[in-house]
Order: C-alpha cells, then structure tokens, then sequence
C-alpha cells in the first residue's frame, strides 16, 4: 500500500474511531491491522475496523505535520 492510501485510510478511521470495510478494502485493512494501526472485527458479519492506540498516534503525527505546514 502506498503512503498517501495508507494515510488517507488511517485518517478517515481516525475521525470515525470505528469504520466498516469498504468492499474491495479488505486487503488494506489487513495490512493495517499487520502493522498495528487498528484491529478488525472478524466475528461480525459485516466486517469492521476499530482503531488502535499505536494508529491514533500514527493519525496524531499526520495531524501534526499537517498542523506544521
């Protein structure tokens, strides 16, 4: 997955703090979930997101570099 898809996905969790998996995502929720950054909800039957402490400090940097600019 590239930065900015990365980024972009990351904040849009952030603000929502609970995100469904759009269809055609789930590959880069799973990487996400890999890196930490949030934990998917596998026993629901529409799967979702939920964001982690590690991801809310990765969106808090972005934030803050956005801030700085």
């Amino acid at each position: 997955m590239e930065r900015a898809e990365l980024e972009s996905i990351m904040k849009t969790i952030g603000h929502q703090q609970h995100s469904s998996i759009l269809g055609g995502m789930q590959a880069e929720y799973e990487e996400l979930e890999r890196m930490g950054y949030i934990r998917i909800n596998w026993d629901e039957d529409k799967l979702t997101a939920v964001i982690t402490p590690e991801g809310r400090a990765f969106v808090g940097s972005l934030l803050k570099k956005e801030e700085e600019k």
